[in-house]
């Protein structure tokens, strides 16, 4: 059992068994998988893309996404099995048993409605409470979450709170109906070290004090290290492994768990890179960047070298994004100098020449937003070939054809719809856009926090490999500092819109720290069942 995690009873309240759930077309998505979850329990689902960790989250309700169907097993809360009930039995035990939490709280929110109200509904709906007291209990929660002004925060609507309040608002939404249950899925992926601490911290804090048993997927073993008493490794729907935390974290026994472990623990080493040229690519001189009266971007100089990663680190809100807005011409600057290859770049995005606009590209965090449903791949990757150098049809063809390959794509995948990839494949097929254009410059927006250690990993060399073969420089916005040790030459450190700390990683990364780098770099979790509440304690001492 993990440290600190609350002591399991002995009462079962769900029970899976040889669960299968197939595509409409006939793929095995998850392959007979049978686990157990005591009331206090918390157990770990961890995999890479692809390994069913999500669609068994669903299933542990009954339920499977569009274009997906279960063919098999057995689903029991508390000896019932919820297969066997009506459409509406199986309504009244969602929500009210067993709850989700989803990785994007944008998403579960509706923006026209006020989050007290959203909050509220399904206690009410399902006649546990009155409106009264769904209202009451909801400030409970949003005290127990140590949100800010708990007797007002409801009455604002979803985009005017932070991410990471969003994120425990939607835990008190899924706790309303005082659930058995509940499926943590991915909750922290998208958000900065800091508030992920105290995501975690509130998330043991609310299974401990009302004995709710939890799966809580996620591919960060060190994160699920903090809260779970036991981890199942996923692969291929199927199970590879299921033990104790420390067994799984401390001596897994398959190869693909020990890959697991090996490929999480690299991320704490600090890796040695080649020194890159000294010519300037990207020079950004006591740059303001405002959003109306607000000031995101607050005198901040920084440049990047040919050949060279710098990454930009810090919480949620610290400007990182904004900065990169500003670079792209999509953020007004209000003032200082934005220069490319030695030429000042205009202010606005339409105001740039065709060229400028060619080389510096972008890759967004989230390729499902980024790439359009609609389109095959090869119309995605060849777009930019098209408009940039005015390639004929079949030249175009051929363009695509070299960039699959370059990213490590199959040909054939040109064909394709980007719905029919993996998140991994996405994100590939992003970068090979981006290529097409033939930059000198990419920033990258958080280009691996929605994808699991392995298929990062492959991200995150490819990204290499193409810098090593291309000269292309990054900017890498990120909240893991586990890839900036890994491939940043440079760091910055960003903090309410400034540079509070900016040189060579391996400067950033040992003493003496800033102080908020220094809070950054100790809220990034270890592989140990104890470091949460190691850290708590010692910031309840500080």
């Amino acid at each position: 059992m993990a440290e600190g995690a609350s002591k399991a009873t002995t009462d079962q309240v769900l029970k899976i068994t040889d669960l299968r759930i197939e595509s409409i077309h006939g793929l095995v998505l998850v392959d007979n998988v049978s686990l157990e979850l005591k009331r206090g329990e918390v157990l770990g689902l961890i995999g890479e893309s692809g390994a069913g960790k999500s669609t068994i989250g669903l299933g542990a309700m009954a339920y499977s996404r569009g274009g997906c169907r279960i063919t098999g097993g057995k689903v029991e809360i508390d000896g019932v099995s919820i297969r066997d009930l009506s459409a509406e039995g199986r309504r009244e035990m969602r929500g009210r048993r067993i709850a989700y939490i989803a990785q994007s709280a944008a998403a579960s929110f509706n923006p026209a409605h006020k989050i007290i109200d959203q909050v509220i509904e399904m206690p009410v709906k399902h006649g546990i409470m009155s409106k009264t007291e769904a209202k009451a209990w909801a400030l409970e929660l949003f005290r127990a979450l140590d949100l800010p002004k708990p007797e007002i925060f409801g009455e604002r609507y979803p985009h005017q709170v932070s991410g990471g309040q969003l994120q425990r608002a939607m835990t008190a939404m899924a706790m309303s109906c005082r659930p058995d249950i509940m499926v943590f899925d991915e909750p922290t992926t998208a958000l900065d070290v800091t508030t992920q601490i105290e995501v975690l911290a509130l998330i043991k804090k609310l299974i401990h004090e009302y004995n709710t048993a939890a799966l809580y997927i996620t591919h960060d073993l060190a994160v699920v290290a903090q809260v779970s008493d036991r981890i199942m490794v996923l692969r291929h729907g199927k199970m590879v492994e299921l033990g104790d935390t420390k067994q799984i974290l401390g001596a897994p026994r398959t190869d693909y768990a020990r890959a697991l472990v090996s490929e999480r623990k690299e991320a704490d080493h600090l890796s040695q890179l080649p020194k890159v040229d000294t010519a300037h690519v990207l020079e950004v001189t006591n740059a303001v960047g405002v959003y109306e009266t607000f000031v995101a971007v607050n005198n901040v100089s920084i440049h990047v070298a040919k050949s060279e990663t710098v990454a930009v680190v810090g919480e949620s809100g610290s400007g990182k994004s904004s900065l990169a807005r500003l670079i792209l011409g999509l953020l007004p600057r209000r003032s200082g100098s934005v220069k490319f290859n030695g030429k000042e770049l205009p202010p606005a995005l339409k105001e740039r020449s065709k060229d400028d606009l060619r080389r510096i590209q972008f890759i967004y965090q989230q390729p499902d937003v980024a790439l359009n449903p609609r389109q095959t791949i090869a119309e995605i990757i060849g777009r930019p070939v098209q408009l940039y150098f005015g390639r004929s049809p079949a030249e175009v063809k051929r363009r695509v054809a070299e960039l699959l390959v370059e990213v490590g794509l199959p040909e054939d995948y040109a064909g394709r719809l980007s719905t029919a990839l993996s998140g991994g494949q996405k994100q590939r097929v992003s970068i090979a856009r981006a290529l097409a254009a033939e930059p000198d410059l990419i920033i990258c927006d958080e280009p691996t926090s929605a994808l699991d250690q392995l298929v990062a990993d492959g991200v995150l060399k490819l990204l290499k490999k193409l810098q090593d073969e291309l000269g292309v420089a990054y900017l890498f916005i990120t909240h893991d500092l586990g890839i900036v040790r890994r491939i940043a030459h440079r760091t910055a450190v960003m903090l309410k819109g400034e540079i509070v700390a900016q040189g060579p990683t391996a400067q950033i990364f040992n003493p003496p720290f800033h102080p908020y780098t220094e809070r950054l770099i100790s809220s990034v979790p270890e592989m140990r069942t104890e470091w949460l509440d190691e850290v708590l304690a010692k910031r309840r001492v500080g």
